[in-house]
């Protein structure tokens, strides 16, 4: 490989959400990375500080254009400028669409279990949520939707709004084609919108795409919004950069107006330059990264199976969060997990957060993999001390 991912690099005393932690604390927990990011957007980032001027910032067509390129490109979805509009982040992205395509007291609907943030955008903003729970088989492992349950939801004339995630946060589910038409069509049926956050897209494995909602069909362009940005896969997630796609005008029109009247509508002064650098020229960093982060997701399923049989790892080929089924322990996953920090200092994310993730953790496999090895040794430690 070209980069390096193996060295290990503290993150200690740089205010990090992940490691402001107690001494002993292995957190592998958040959804930040352990990576530098790649040189090519810190060589475009001291470019920009040299110039030692940072006053407000507009947004440049180079912007437009990255995203265009690179959506085409790498993921077959083509789009324009006039579709785009900028947006701080993919969270205030949500929160913004929930305040603007559903009123108080209405029903947003999510697959659970799903990224625990799409619930702090419905409840903080007055909003209920209407969960889907997915259909999980215990024998592979697997999740699905349930098509009868979805339309059960998406037809209760309190549900306006639909939050998704594509791919799936936290079980790494690659929604096909069909699943993604099915979706579209229910939310069409019943006058439903879709907000489909996307910023894992990029964290396939090899050999693996993943289909952009609004490019499956022309209702799915129509009724929905598309959530996009390089923090998560470029690991710059501090920058506070996104971008929304939305093909139909009103919608765009609507968002594009939440988003200004929130103040997240305009860029920071390095917003533009870390995603263009990214998209422009992070294309190489990003596929050995993939590669480095494959390898680490099936050294970690080998161990575990080996290891600590207890626990199942539910397959997946994309982000860099292994959901693990812990359900043949006997332990609630929180109590779990809980039991787990103390007496490892392994710190993880317990399922039940995630809405329907009762027997459920997550673990964050995007570090070194000397550090992987530890995490895993600490879990194994604790199940060998317990059973």
């Amino acid at each position: 490989m070209k980069y390096d991912f193996d060295t290990v690099v503290s993150r200690q005393g740089t205010a990090s959400l992940k490691w402001d932690i107690k001494e002993n604390v292995l957190p592998m927990w958040v959804a930040d990375m352990d990576f530098p990011t790649a040189p090519e957007i810190i060589s475009a980032l001291k470019r920009r500080v040299d110039h030692g001027i940072f006053g407000y910032s507009v947004i440049p067509q180079e912007w437009y254009q990255a995203y265009i390129d690179w959506w085409h490109t790498r993921h077959g979805f083509v789009f324009t400028a006039d579709d785009m509009v900028f947006s701080a982040g993919v969270v205030p992205t949500l929160s913004s669409a929930v305040r603007r395509f559903s009123a108080p007291g209405e029903n947003v609907a999510v697959l659970t279990p799903v990224y625990n943030i799409f619930f702090n955008s419905i409840v903080n903003n007055g909003r209920k949520v209407r969960p889907c729970p997915l259909k999980y088989d215990s024998g592979t492992h697997s999740y699905s939707i349930d098509p009868a349950l979805l339309e059960e939801v998406l037809s209760d004339p309190q549900t306006s709004l639909m939050l998704f995630c594509n791919p799936h946060n936290p079980a790494g589910i690659i929604w096909s084609r069909d699943e993604l038409d099915m979706i579209g069509r229910l939310c069409e049926k019943y006058g439903v919108t879709v907000v489909s956050d996307e910023i894992h897209c990029d964290l396939c494995d090899h050999g693996y795409k993943y289909t952009p909602f609004a490019s499956v069909s022309e209702i799915n362009a129509r009724i929905s919004i598309t959530c996009i940005a390089p923090t998560k896969a470029f690991n710059i997630a501090g920058i506070q950069t996104s971008a929304v796609v939305a093909k139909d005008p009103v919608l765009r029109h609507r968002i594009w107006r939440q988003l200004n009247t929130d103040e997240v509508g305009e860029p920071n002064v390095f917003a533009c330059t870390a995603a263009c650098a990214a998209f422009c020229e992070g294309g190489r960093w990003l596929d050995e990264l993939r590669t480095y982060i494959a390898q680490n997701r099936e050294y970690a399923q080998e161990y575990i199976r080996k290891n600590i049989p207890v626990l199942d790892v539910v397959p997946s080929h994309a982000t860099y969060l292994v959901w693990i089924d812990c359900s043949k322990t006997g332990i609630a996953s929180d109590k779990l997990c809980d039991d787990i920090l103390e007496k490892t200092g392994l710190f993880l994310s317990d399922g039940v957060q995630y809405g329907s993730g009762e027997g459920f953790f997550r673990m964050n496999i995007a570090c070194p993999r000397s550090v992987l090895c530890e995490g895993l040794g600490r879990l194994s430690s604790y199940f060998g001390s317990t059973g």
